[in-house]
């Protein structure tokens, strides 16, 4: 028992403020299969995120308890702050799982505290890079910056799904749920310059290159997904439908920009594990990696539909089967360093 509490213990003061990016690579997944037609897999991964979720949640909870410390040291860290993002993402995707299975009370429920924790993290994290930023403590090349972009962009996807439900407040929920497709769409704006200059003209290391880069092209696709979410989605509001060809227009491109930086990525991946010989080696991120697979799926199934371009579909289906690999590969790296992280506490 004191060998189990000490890796508890250490559990909790070293999770991972990504850690919600579990949660977002396996909702995305299973929502993917689902527009797919799998449904019997999709009611799968949401069966592991049903019990992820709180239990995550949980942990989080304690940690807040136990080490608060170390969660204010991450919360004013510029390298780590946005990671907490992945709670909004994570909520967001899980609640369109659930909303899809007609569990409309608790998916507002789940939107509602994504909002509120949305809200509480945004200014605090953008005042930590204004005042506490230095350019030895954070860089944008490392991308977890462009997660506060998808968490933005998630409350756009799961609101389309709710707002019809809110009776007369639901011209107010479409408002908003418009503004926050344009904040998210800026703020990748200001994040995909300084990125781009970054890596373009500045030397890159092997340690600059991780699976957060991939959150690059999951900012475009999330973005993509919620744009054409508006599209599909009956408003009833004459100001917003005159929205519509700019949200048209700007989706194709989000979906052109992100497709764009797919080969990109994999070549860098190559360079860092092929030429340079960086050992591969689980870690949290690499859900970081999985989450832009699997929303890239849906992403294009959605444009598919709001294009009216049958030929995404097939795009679609071919991506979904290369995020579950995905996904499976990560899974197993995740048993095995839980199962020698466990053995050495026993052993200890």
């Amino acid at each position: 028992m004191p060998a189990v509490a000490s890796w508890l213990r250490t559990m909790l003061s070293d999770l991972y403020p990504g850690c919600f990016a579990f949660v977002m690579a396996t909702g995305i997944i299973s929502n993917a299969l689902l527009f797919t037609e799998h449904r019997l897999l999709s009611d799968l991964l949401l069966a592991v995120n049903i019990v992820a979720y709180p239990w995550l949640l949980v942990l989080t909870v304690l940690r807040v308890i136990r080490f608060w410390p170390l969660i204010w040291r991450d919360l004013t860290d510029p390298r780590l702050v946005f990671s907490f993002f992945t709670l909004v993402a994570a909520s967001d995707v899980l609640g369109v799982g659930i909303y899809q299975r007609g569990f409309t009370t608790l998916a507002l429920g789940m939107w509602v505290f994504a909002l509120s924790v949305w809200l509480m993290l945004i200014y605090f994290s953008f005042s930590v890079l204004t005042f506490l930023n230095t350019a030895r403590r954070a860089n944008v090349v490392h991308g977890g910056w462009l997660i506060a972009i998808v968490g933005t962009e998630s409350l756009v996807i799961l609101g389309t799904l709710v707002a019809p439900d809110l009776g007369s407040s639901s011209p107010s929920m479409f408002v908003l749920l418009h503004m926050l497709w344009g904040v998210g769409l800026m703020l990748y704006g200001i994040f995909i310059t300084l990125f781009s200059y970054r890596i373009f003209f500045h030397d890159v290391g092997p340690e600059d290159v991780t699976p957060l880069l991939w959150v690059v092209m999951g900012a475009a696709a999330i973005s993509t997904n919620a744009g054409s979410t508006l599209i599909l989605t009956e408003n009833g509001m004459p100001f917003l439908q005159a929205m519509r060809p700019f949200i048209d227009g700007t989706t194709l491109v989000l979906w052109a920009w992100g497709t764009w930086w797919i080969p990109l990525l994999i070549i860098l991946g190559v360079w860092k594990h092929g030429f340079r010989r960086a050992p591969l080696a689980y870690t949290p991120m690499f859900w970081s990696l999985v989450f832009p697979l699997g929303m890239y799926a849906a992403a294009s199934r959605r444009l598919s539909l709001a294009a009216d371009f049958p030929a995404l579909h097939t795009v679609s289906r071919v991506m979904v089967w290369v995020a579950l690999a995905a996904w499976a590969a990560t899974a197993v790296g995740l048993l095995l360093a839980t199962r020698r992280e466990s053995h050495t506490a026993r052993t200890a």
